[in-house]
């Protein structure tokens, strides 16, 4: 764990270098000549009532930086061994998840972490599960580059050689410079980091039959049965809202409409190893950035827009589908009768006190899951725009 802590105070330190100009560690090119033309300005295509992402000003949007970043993020060769891709942790045809509790790295290690969805990642005010200091998507994009415990895509020590591969292939030479046209040689750490940064930054989902109720005014959208577990959802009975609010459902949002920055993480009783309030190693939260003990177990809670495509769930994928998740949440936290990390998550001195615990009726329940199966945006799982463009990942069996 503190190996993990040192690996990320030395990215934010290492920002200055990966940003900005675009510095950081460079190869040697003959890429076409720089061009001397500003990059264009972005259009974005948002959905109604949806508000203008907040874009960093040291990475600004481009179609073509988009376009490279598409590239990049289905490409193996990002990977040490050429064996993995983000695509590989983050699929379209399961909302930029991958269906799995855990992944793992380039190297066959496991990752402690369920893949997270990719799904509106834009409006994130902080990024992974619980890391207040990854503020900006270019800087969360170093982190799958350069982990080490455990090596993820196995950047560390090995830029030039990655970097290399890019910079000898023809259709790359072309998009990194027109992703960067300004600079002399664009074959940059930073620049593969802003460059996947654009990309995930257009995967925008609002056109779900819940978006095309409530901002589209079609009111048959909607099933009945939705209808009543988006009352449930919303009620102080159940208090989903309170965690999984706005339109992104979820609290820690950021926009360019946005007062002020919202950020918050909560302990939903998953774990009480002991009764002590402990979580397992490597999985515990907050409480691996900041050290104290109420911040053990405290994640950032994840958008709930496509959750239908998005189990296992939570930060381990310990939860297998919608019903358990309800489950754990009627109850207020979940019973572990036996085994290393048995303890009763319901009695956990840092869980959330948002977390009542409520009882719901059979009908009640299929009520509300398929309310969460209303924010499932077909349109967004099939968009052409996101898809590989090598064609290697299949599409989802339901797109046309």
């Amino acid at each position: 764990m503190l190996k993990r802590i040192t690996l990320l105070l030395w990215i934010l330190l290492t920002l200055t270098a990966c940003g900005g100009g675009g510095g950081g560690d460079t190869v040697n090119s003959e890429a076409e000549t720089p061009s001397t033309t500003p990059v264009v300005s972005f259009t974005w295509q948002l959905p109604t009532g949806f508000p203008t992402p907040k874009v960093p000003a040291d990475n600004p949007m481009s179609d073509a930086k988009v376009d490279l970043g598409r590239y990049l993020f289905y490409d193996r060769r990002l990977s040490i061994n050429e064996t993995i891709s983000c695509a590989s942790c983050h699929e379209q045809n399961k909302a930029f998840t991958d269906g799995k509790k855990t992944n793992v790295g380039a190297m066959g290690e496991a990752h402690p972490r369920n893949s997270m969805s990719l799904t509106n990642v834009v409006y994130n005010s902080a990024f992974n599960w619980a890391n207040p200091l990854l503020t900006t998507l270019h800087q969360q994009a170093l982190v799958p580059m350069f982990a080490e415990f455990p090596v993820e895509l196995g950047w560390s020590d090995k830029e030039a050689e990655i970097l290399a591969r890019f910079a000898q292939e023809p259709i790359y030479k072309s998009k990194f410079v027109a992703a960067f046209p300004t600079e002399a040689n664009p074959f940059t750490t930073g620049n593969v980091a802003k460059a996947l940064a654009s990309f995930v930054s257009i995967l925008i989902s609002g056109n779900s039959p819940y978006d095309k109720q409530i901002y589209q005014n079609q009111t048959t959208a909607l099933s009945d049965s939705a209808k009543r577990g988006m009352e449930l959802f919303f009620s102080e009975r159940l208090e989903c809202f309170h965690c999984h609010g706005g339109f992104n459902f979820t609290q820690s949002t950021n926009h360019e409409q946005s007062v002020f920055t919202e950020l918050e993480f909560h302990n939903n009783g998953l774990y009480n190893i002991g009764g002590t309030g402990a979580y397992p190693e490597n999985g515990r939260g907050l409480w691996e950035i900041t050290f104290k003990p109420e911040d053990m177990g405290r994640f950032r809670a994840p958008t709930l827009r496509n959750i239908e495509l998005t189990a296992p769930y939570m930060h381990d994928g310990s939860i297998a589908n919608l019903s358990e998740v309800i489950d754990h949440y009627a109850r207020g936290g979940r019973k572990i009768e036996s085994g290393e990390y048995a303890g009763d998550g319901a009695l956990n001195p840092y869980r959330s006190d948002l977390l009542v615990g409520f009882v719901l009726s059979a009908s009640e329940k299929e009520d509300l899951i398929n309310y969460l199966k209303s924010l499932t945006d077909w349109t967004f799982i099939c968009d052409e725009r996101f898809s590989d463009p090598f064609g290697n990942v299949p599409r989802n069996s339901q797109c046309p």
